[in-house]
């Protein structure tokens, strides 16, 4: 009995870590939000914000995650965006230092802005943690759109991101 319930779980993990690999999320394109969420730590995740922004795929961004020392000028320069998009539209998060932080901060934000509808970019092995995250501190009914920026993520952090995955799960599901 022991060694069935145990096959059984080794054989869930094995398919849930299977599914987790194939049905990486994609970019979603023709789909305009009240807002934006780029959550750092990966490439191209600020220029695909931007990129919307300009095609004007929302009206405002909140960049969450950025290093207390960044100023806005700063970022401006590094991803080649001018400053005044900046000035009108981006907002930075400096306070928060992980997934579970960049989802309470965003949520305060969305809050705050009254938004009903909101584009989360992060890096497609990221999406599934960042975008649950984002569900469990915002209001059920704010819609959360998934915006994945394509990567070539090794196997060890593929496996390292499921296991994250599955622990955040794990803790909500039992309340922590």
């Amino acid at each position: 009995m022991i060694r069935r319930i145990a096959s059984l779980l080794l054989l869930a993990w094995a398919l849930g870590f299977a599914a987790f690999v194939v049905w990486l999320p994609d970019p979603v394109e023709g789909v305009t939000t009240d807002a934006i969420i780029v959550l750092t730590g990966g490439g191209n995740r600020i220029e695909r914000g931007i990129e919307l922004l300009r095609e004007g795929r929302a009206e405002r961004m909140l960049v969450s995650g950025v290093n207390r020392t960044v100023r806005p000028a700063e970022l401006a320069e590094q991803v080649g965006a001018p400053e005044a998009l900046f000035d009108c539209c981006i907002d930075l998060d400096q306070d928060s230092v992980d997934t579970r932080s960049n989802g309470e901060e965003a949520a305060r934000w969305v809050n705050d802005n009254e938004f009903e509808s909101v584009r989360l970019v992060t890096t497609d092995w990221h999406m599934p943690r960042a975008w649950f995250e984002m569900a469990e501190r915002m209001d059920p009914a704010v819609t959360i759109i998934a915006d994945a920026v394509p990567s070539e993520p090794s196997l060890t952090q593929l496996f390292l991101e499921y296991h994250k995955y599955l622990l955040r799960r794990a803790s909500a599901l039992i309340g922590l």
